[in-house]
């Protein structure tokens, strides 16, 4: 049994100069759709062809290539969290929340890479 259970999605966090512009090229190029842009958190969402696997972009002024985060959507990340960190797995920094949108946080696997774990905060606001 696992120590926590994520959600069927799936997002794929890259950072890039300008996501108006990566989100046009998704659509273009691959015809992805844009879920939405969320200018004051300098995030866009593009939904690829495959069910549950978004592509998230961030804005950043100097992207790193070939950095990509993966994002697993959890219910609870608060509880989540605690039960990774008892586990001992690292994560780097305190959990980050947008009100309103999304609280995520960031954990390593055994060699380093970056996952990372969001709580969609929207769907509590709907209810």
């Amino acid at each position: 049994m696992s120590v926590i259970s994520v959600e069927k999605t799936i997002t794929i966090a890259m950072s890039v100069k300008d996501r108006h512009a990566s989100a046009d090229w998704y659509k273009t190029i691959l015809g992805f759709d844009l879920i939405y842009h969320a200018d004051e958190a300098g995030w866009s969402e593009i939904q690829t062809n495959t069910t549950g696997v978004v592509i998230g972009l961030g804005d950043h002024t100097k992207p790193i290539p070939g950095s990509c985060v993966p994002v697993f959507e959890i219910a609870d990340l608060d509880s989540a969290r605690q039960k990774l960190e008892q586990a001992n797995v690292k994560f780097d920094g305190e959990t980050e929340v947008i009100e309103g949108m999304a609280k995520t946080a960031t954990f390593y696997d055994l060699d380093g890479n970056p996952l990372m774990l969001a709580e969609d905060l929207t769907k509590k606001c709907q209810q």
